[in-house]
């Protein structure tokens, strides 16, 4: 069983976020705050295509701050697309980053800050407290309400060449400013939605049971689980009611909050592998593995579970099997058999999530041989 005890020490970092309808219409009063006078604009093309880049642009403007978009960015941010932004913002002499877009766009938008202030690839940044120089100033502008990319000390970027995911984690990483509107997260789409808000959620519970939680943490890590339970299915029958994509957006806030202080655990470390290795999304990978986890972590923090498990409610005898219960209400009934995993390839991808540093505060030491197990339960 995990001990803890609310006296040890513990830290927490935290961005300052501003909340609220029209919250993204203040991204060139904050840029110019910042002294910000000339900006990288880092978004996706679908994001561009659904007005919200082009209506931050138009902030930067009224603002007097001059700006270039990039939105060369697909999901699952590769290392090299990290490297073009670096190169366009060097190019273009910026001084600041603004970030509009979901996980993919914020977390390179982190790259790209880090990258063109310590003039280095990405890639040698990946692990724990590895980043020697601050970035350049940056706001977030999140579009989905899941990744937490916004409040949190993580990067996670696609390394082509092994086809894996690598974790950056860095207090440098923290956005300088984030900007939470719920009024994007309307067209984002029903699959989409429920992705986020499983990984959402996915955090949260990671947060929760983690080995270096807190009261501090404990508290966001409820209230996210709470939010996201009571508000994710109605948010995905009423896509435009404004209060419940805002529920949604806080549930992302708070598990972000918990997670960045306490880490995850297993379900993000097999997550990551499995993401890498087969360019899925990344909600979909944790919502496909959070029960499994859940099943072979339970003894050693049965307390906590049993909380989470009140918590997903679902009429179900176990956490594991509420939390089956809730992914499935949001119509997400797949397995990794049904994404094209294969048998033959789970040591390779228990071996790369047995590496990741989401793996080191899981609240059950896992060797590969267990972690290959639990795959086999998702397949």
């Amino acid at each position: 069983m995990i001990q803890r005890s609310q006296l040890d020490l513990r830290k927490f970092v935290a961005p300052e976020f501003i909340c609220g309808y029209g919250a993204l219409h203040l991204a060139g009063r904050y840029a110019r705050n910042f002294g910000m006078k000339q900006v990288l604009l880092v978004t996706d093309p679908g994001v561009r295509a659904a007005g919200w880049a082009g209506a931050v642009g138009e902030s930067l403007a009224e603002a007097g701050v001059s700006f270039t978009v990039f939105d060369s960015i697909s999901a699952n941010p590769r290392s090299r697309q990290v490297m073009a932004g670096t190169e366009a913002y060097l190019a273009e002499e910026c001084n600041g980053i603004v970030a509009v877009g979901g996980g993919s766009p914020m977390d390179c938008a982190k790259g790209i800050g880090i990258a063109s202030s310590s003039m280095r690839d990405i890639l040698t940044f990946e692990g724990v407290d590895r980043v020697p120089v601050p970035a350049p100033p940056l706001i977030c502008i999140p579009t989905t309400a899941g990744s937490s990319a916004d409040v949190s000390q993580f990067a996670i970027i696609t390394d082509e060449g092994r086809k894996r995911k690598i974790a950056i984690v860095s207090k440098t990483l923290v956005p300088d400013i984030s900007l939470l509107d719920p009024e994007p997260l309307t067209t984002m789409p029903r699959e989409l939605t429920a992705d986020t808000g499983m990984d959402t959620l996915s955090h949260a519970i990671e947060a929760y049971v983690s080995n270096a939680s807190s009261p501090m943490t404990d508290v966001h890590a409820l209230e996210a689980m709470r939010l996201a339970v009571s508000a994710l299915p109605a948010a995905m029958a009423e896509p435009e009611d404004l209060n419940l994509r805002f529920s949604t957006l806080l549930a992302s806030l708070h598990a972000g909050l918990a997670f960045s202080n306490a880490s995850l655990g297993a379900v993000h470390a097999m997550a990551h592998s499995l993401g890498g290795a087969y360019d899925l999304a990344h909600g979909r990978c944790n919502a496909l593995l959070l029960e499994h986890v859940m099943a072979a972590n339970y003894e050693a923090a049965s307390d906590r579970y049993d909380r989470i498990g009140a918590i997903l409610g679902q009429g179900r005898a176990t956490p594991a099997e509420g939390a089956a219960a809730f992914r499935k209400t949001l119509g997400i009934t797949g397995t990794l058999a049904g994404v094209g995993v294969r048998e033959d390839a789970l040591p390779a991808l228990a071996a790369a999530a047995h590496a990741d540093p989401c793996m080191v505060t899981n609240p059950r030491s896992l060797a590969c041989e267990d972690i290959e197990r639990i795959y086999g339960h998702a397949l």
